[in-house]
């Protein structure tokens, strides 16, 4: 009894590892977040799962959350140009800058579509780094959270294994679902996206992206533009995809005219999302991509 008992105290007087405080700009950042780091780490979300992260402001209660991170943790290629930065700056934490270990960047770490494109209000909301949006390719995500496993054990190096080894279940489920979500996609025959936010899904299932009902990425739609999509994919078939941020006018007009299926989606996970919610997340869109809806 009594060595039970020192053992016991002894076991009392380590402290315990301290969770990495991480704060993630986007729900499905958190989400890859907390799929790699499990209990290790704390997690501050930014934007809020149903609202467009293009056109957030920086707000008091960001600054609080990144003054205290050892870690952030962004989508990247300017997604939160317009309020990021922002923030950052009135955390006044040096540890989370860009180019210190504690920022990271989940566009630096993967190839990007839809770079070079000159950063022009005349033609929209481009961002000349690429499309930012890669969140919606499970296998990109895969490959961001295998940078990411190696940076939480670069910050907590008695846990790097463990990173590790959460990564490669991710990958590996993410593998084993992307064969069937390949076979479910052919011969689907398109789709048109309201914004470029599917791009990176549609080229990983191989399917066609028809066109978009914003005339210019962020420029709401006008009546002849849609009018001339109305005239271009008249007796064609596809299937109309929009997310819950955008309004349902245009691509209820298209759906009516063309007699198309329309489905308005949830383009992040939840707040509190794992990577299992991600993955039945992405299965929900490969079924309306493919018309395969309810």
């Amino acid at each position: 009894m009594r060595w039970a008992f020192l053992i016991t105290a002894l076991l009392a007087a380590v402290p315990a590892a301290a969770e990495v405080r991480v704060v993630a700009t986007t729900s499905s950042m958190a989400m890859l977040v907390r799929e790699i780091g499990g209990a290790a780490v704390s997690i501050t979300t930014l934007a809020p799962p149903d609202r467009d992260p293009h056109y957030l402001l920086a707000r008091p209660s960001m600054m609080v959350a990144l003054r205290r991170a050892d870690l952030l943790v962004a989508v990247g290629a300017e997604l939160e140009v317009g309020w990021l930065p922002a923030a950052v700056q009135g955390a006044s934490n040096p540890k989370i800058l860009p180019g210190q270990s504690g920022y990271f960047e989940g566009a630096t770490q993967i190839e990007l579509i839809e770079t070079g494109q000159v950063a022009d209000r005349s033609r929209g909301d481009v961002h000349p780094m690429g499309n930012p949006h890669y969140y919606m390719d499970p296998v990109r995500m895969a490959t961001v959270g295998r940078a990411l496993a190696a940076r939480l054990g670069a910050l907590d190096p008695s846990r790097k294994d463990e990173f590790a080894a959460r990564a490669a279940a991710f990958t590996k489920a993410v593998d084993e679902r992307a064969v069937r979500w390949r076979q479910q996609a052919t011969g689907a025959p398109g789709v048109v996206l309201y914004h470029k936010d599917a791009n990176y899904l549609a080229s990983f299932l191989g399917i066609p992206v028809l066109g978009y009902i914003e005339p210019l990425p962020g420029i709401p739609p006008t009546a002849s533009h849609l009018r001339d999509l109305v005239s271009r994919l008249s007796g064609t078939k596809g299937v109309i995809l929009y997310n819950t941020y955008h309004p349902s006018e245009g691509p209820a007009f298209l759906s009516r005219q063309l007699g198309w299926k329309s489905r308005q989606l949830q383009l992040e996970v939840p707040l509190e999302a794992t990577g299992s919610t991600y993955l039945d997340h992405i299965d929900q869109w490969v079924q309306a991509c493919t018309g395969a809806m309810p």
